[in-house]
């Protein structure tokens, strides 16, 4: 059974420029802010698995921080290296270092995953990932985090979407960074 006795929902949360895009033309995420009041850490408590690209996967999925960067910031790594992660790829096909790899039949394969027992599921991205969940009705909830600065080009959020999604915008926070955060889910959830 599930804990709560609900089924675990699929959040993407990710930041994103006010233009829509969530890198630069290159790669480029420093932009992104992170201050204390976004509670980042209440974010990652509330989950347990994490669900990448094999791309994502391969830039964030093992990655180390600096040994400069602050506590907050380590402990934030050490909570995300903590969770249970699948990666999704066509090219990798076996199993490693606690990484789960899905090959094929996503939609059943998240369906069980989110019949199994535990707390809800990060979808970190990228946007192929994004756009395969989005057009497959699998993500339950969408937050995201709005940052004041407008890149002009870079890697958009949403691209390839085959279908009109209506939106319930059902939470809206606001941190003194400038940054909005929007949670919404689909209207007929």
């Amino acid at each position: 059974m599930t804990q709560y006795g609900r089924t675990r929902k699929v959040l993407l949360d990710l930041a994103v420029t006010l233009d829509g895009f969530i890198e630069g033309p290159k790669g480029e995420i420093d932009w992104c802010i992170m201050d204390s009041d976004m509670n980042f850490k209440e974010f990652l408590n509330q989950i347990d698995t994490i669900l990448y690209g094999r791309k994502s996967y391969d830039l964030w999925g093992t990655y180390t921080p600096d040994m400069e960067v602050s506590d907050t910031e380590k402990e934030i790594w050490e909570l995300v290296h903590s969770k249970e992660k699948y990666v999704f790829s066509k090219t990798h096909k076996r199993s490693e270092n606690n990484v789960i790899y899905i090959n094929e039949n996503i939609v059943a394969e998240i369906n069980k995953l989110k019949n199994k027992p535990g707390k809800d599921i990060w979808l970190y991205g990228g946007s192929s990932l994004i756009t395969t969940f989005v057009n497959s009705g699998l993500v339950d909830e969408f937050r995201l985090s709005v940052h004041p600065i407008v890149l002009g080009e870079g890697k958009p959020l949403f691209i390839d979407i085959k279908q009109r999604l209506n939106l319930k915008l059902v939470e809206t926070k606001r941190f003194s960074s400038g940054v909005v955060q929007l949670c919404y889910h689909l209207n007929d959830k």
